[in-house]
């Protein structure tokens, strides 16, 4: 039976490629995306995520949940993702009519199958938060949460100390790491281990499918702004590691760690802090990934672009 999943996504290039390898796996039942601010404005996020089903046009459709407004996030990452967070491919997006809130889909999917469902939050935490927040039977229902973001030992890639996931909201993500929900965390430091490079895209499902011309739209923008802001010749897919860690968890290292956010640091605002301490005081709250196949990951992507590709 395949796994009930939720993406809860700031929709940017790599979220895109993320959501596009779920949607056509086999082994995930994608019952709902929801969109949080982050890459780009919570407006633009909603667009995105109705935008990227609906290019893609799945064999299940999942519900949409809408990134709460009223939250502003003091960053993004449109300069390597977009004015749009899609590589300015404007796709036209349908009128939706009573398009439900982000928390109010999570906390709705949970609670229909309380234990089943693994929510893969992609971008910052204010959705999960919030879900937490609405209903207090939320932590105990959900089945797990994976995070990828913060950083164990690495720089950040927003300021010194701070992951831009985490950056983006704080307080949101010190809820949810402190609470007593299974979690999962594939942190920067494991991302950046792979980039994706120009030979990939000799990889890439042909144009013919939904897949495939979709990818061909988004991606050269990403390529493009990757070597010009960061010096490198390939792009970043940091969001592909969450559904790695949902289909493959034996790709990844992991070890039982104590994890805090720190919130009002004038320079380490966002932070995350692991107490490493020989006999530290911290109770161990998630399980955190300190290695990976890089090998095997590749070859596991690179399948299941071929896979969705059959798929579509």
């Amino acid at each position: 039976m395949a796994r009930k999943v939720i993406l809860d996504v700031d929709p940017g290039i790599d979220d895109a490629l993320a959501v596009a390898l779920a949607l056509f796996d086999p082994e995930l039942d994608v019952v709902a995306v929801t969109a949080t601010g982050g890459n780009v404005s919570p407006q633009q996020a909603t667009l995105n995520v109705q935008a990227i089903v609906e290019q893609l046009d799945p064999p299940r459709l999942p519900r949409l949940g809408a990134a709460p407004a009223d939250n502003p996030f003091p960053e993004d990452r449109r300069q390597l993702h977009g004015p749009d967070g899609l590589g300015g491919a404007d796709f036209p997006v349908a009128a939706l009519h009573n398009v439900h809130p982000a928390e109010k889909v999570l906390c709705d999917e949970i609670r229909t199958a309380p234990d089943e469902v693994t929510v893969i939050a992609l971008g910052p935490l204010t959705n999960i938060a919030r879900a937490m927040q609405r209903d207090a039977s939320f932590s105990a229902s959900l089945g797990r949460l994976i995070v990828v973001g913060g950083t164990v030992s690495g720089p950040g890639n927003v300021t010194a100390a701070a992951e831009f996931n985490v950056f983006c909201d704080p307080p949101s993500a010190r809820m949810v790491l402190r609470s007593r929900m299974t979690k999962s965390i594939v942190p920067l430091e494991i991302c950046t281990q792979l980039v994706m490079s120009f030979d990939w895209l000799e990889h890439l499902p042909p144009e013919s499918t939904r897949i495939g011309a979709f990818l061909r739209r988004i991606l050269p923008y990403a390529f493009r702004s990757h070597r010009q802001a960061l010096g490198l010749e390939g792009i970043f897919i940091d969001a592909v590691f969450g559904i790695a860690a949902a289909r493959h968890p034996e790709l990844f290292e992991t070890r039982e760690m104590a994890v805090d956010v720190e919130t009002q640091g004038e320079l380490t605002m966002g932070a995350t802090v692991f107490d490493r301490r020989q006999g530290g005081a911290w109770r161990a709250n998630a399980d955190v990934a300190v290695g990976i196949d890089v090998a095997a990951a590749k070859d596991w992507f690179l399948r299941s672009l071929a896979e969705a590709a059959r798929a579509g």
